[in-house]
């Protein structure tokens, strides 16, 4: 067994001998620009492009992707890896708004390299001891800021799945006997959500037998926040309908617009009505860390279930994502484990409660924790409380104040929404076909700023509103200068629309 360093003070053991110089060469020369911090913390320079766009024949052409009998030398593999870089969109760039994950700190993206390496599932304590207890500190921590001193929880493959577990616990609270029975036991029930959270509730509920006609939608006022009062009526008219209320599922940081449900009056009717209440922060949980901008989670711990993906603003890397439940009593375990004898065995020569595994639907699971435990290590409970405090609120703050385009609101949070006024429409707000005229415009922008590979940015039409931009900032590397440049490449890419 051979082992080579590819960072300071990091030492990977390869036991392929042939895989030695093809991932000494890979890993040194990347990691070698991120642990630069002399230079901006990028893998690309300003110049480079966001990303080098070809059509999807030409691609698989360049790419070369057929799986052929024999293998190919080591310097063939090194120009796969040269043109996967090259052809991928690159989301550490500054101008890269297009997500709600942007970047990757350089501490977290070395744990990810050992934990590739390592290779090991986080199901029990004989086969990861180091992550099991490393798993049960970071969640830990991340209660207690949501303001649970106990609690349980578990990283889970993304924010989706994360919501699915607080849907399938909260059911099992209120009705163990699905278990065993299924949905033939149960009464028809209902899920409550705003009119703008994230889609994996109706996922969760076509996933979990619950059928998406059970998501009754409640009004947002026009930052995009769910109206209490209307959540109060839209859940007695689920129940005038039949209907068994059992799970509130309230927003921290909405996917378009980024605004926050009022979490107090959500806690106070769930605790009147005996609900579930479930907050999805995978977006804007990160808020907690910094004391100046925690007031948008004020009452969440009242929730009796979080999700939050540090994965988005705390730049983990893709993925990291947690559910947090208040809950004491191992509802977790009890209503996902199987008790597999061949894996958790009760007569181990440990503390079998150290073997997490039950807790998930999965058997294998990915070490998600030692990325996030690492980059905390490193910088701390302070210096991620300036990371969302400096380098993320400060972004928007400075965009809207040299905004000149149409604003959809002012922005809560880190997502700036906007519609870009073209020339040919300008003035002509009352035109018939206005609406439908302007829908094409962010459409034929992004399609021209992708093709040119300068920046990214999403756009999307949302209840009466037609198609606008979203612009995501929250990269660690953005630069007012970044933001100036987009509102001037929109302009000029939009120039002869």
């Amino acid at each position: 067994m051979c082992c080579f360093g590819f960072a300071p003070n990091i030492v990977l053991c390869i036991q392929d001998k042939k895989l030695i110089s093809l991932a000494k060469k890979f890993s040194q020369c990347y990691l070698s620009a991120l642990l630069n911090k002399n230079k901006r913390n990028s893998t690309v320079s300003d110049t480079d492009s966001v990303c080098e766009w070809r059509e999807p024949e030409e691609l698989a052409a360049l790419l070369d992707l057929e799986l052929r009998e024999n293998g190919e030398p080591q310097h063939q593999l090194l120009q796969r890896i040269r043109d996967v870089a090259k052809y991928s969109v690159k989301t550490n760039h500054p101008r890269f708004f297009n997500q709600l994950f942007a970047g990757v700190d350089y501490h977290a993206l070395t744990g990810r390299f050992l934990t590739e390496a390592l290779n090991t599932s986080q199901y029990t304590y004989e086969v990861a001891p180091v992550f099991v207890l490393m798993e049960d500190e970071v969640l830990s921590k991340l209660r207690s800021l949501v303001g649970w001193a106990e609690g349980d929880g578990i990283f889970c493959p993304g924010g989706t799945m994360s919501n699915m577990y607080a849907m399938n616990v909260a059911r099992y609270r209120a009705f163990p006997e699905v278990k065993l029975k299924g949905m033939w036991s149960l009464p028809r029930l209902a899920v409550f959500t705003s009119q703008q959270s994230h889609y994996s509730v109706m996922k969760a509920a076509a996933f979990q037998g619950i059928g998406t006609e059970n998501v009754f939608k409640v009004k947002v006022d026009d930052r995009g926040c769910m109206i209490p009062e209307d959540l109060g009526e839209t859940i007695e008219l689920a129940k005038s309908q039949g209907a068994v209320p059992f799970f509130v599922h309230a927003t921290s940081g909405t996917t378009v617009q980024g605004a926050f449900d009022p979490l107090e009056p959500i806690a106070d009717i769930c605790d009147r009505q005996g609900l579930w209440m479930h907050v999805d922060a995978a977006w804007g949980g990160s808020v907690l860390f910094s004391k100046e901008h925690k007031h948008l989670m004020r009452g969440v711990e009242r929730a009796d279930s979080v999700t939050w993906n540090p994965h988005k603003m705390m730049l983990t890397g893709l993925q990291c994502s947690a559910i947090l439940l208040k809950d004491t009593t191992h509802l977790l375990k009890h209503c996902h484990s199987a008790d597999a004898k061949y894996l958790f065995q009760q007569d181990k020569f440990y503390d079998t409660s150290l073997d997490t595994g039950d807790k998930s639907i999965q058997c294998g699971r990915k070490v998600d924790c030692l990325k996030l435990w690492l980059m905390w290590k490193a910088v701390g409970s302070k210096g991620l409380e300036e990371r969302v405090d400096r380098k993320t609120f400060s972004s928007p703050i400075y965009l809207t104040y040299v905004f000149r385009f149409c604003s959809v609101e002012q922005p809560l949070f880190v997502n700036v929404c906007f519609w870009f006024i073209p020339p040919s429409l300008r003035g002509k707000e009352n035109s018939p076909d206005y609406n439908d005229r302007l829908s094409k415009v962010a459409p034929v922008i992004k399609e021209r700023m992708m093709k040119q590979g300068t920046m990214m940015l999403g756009y999307q039409p949302q209840g009466g509103r037609v198609n606008f931009f979203r612009m995501i900032v929250i990269s660690p590397q953005l630069s007012h200068q970044d933001m100036t440049f987009c509102l001037n490449e929109i302009e000029r890419l939009g120039s002869d629309l």
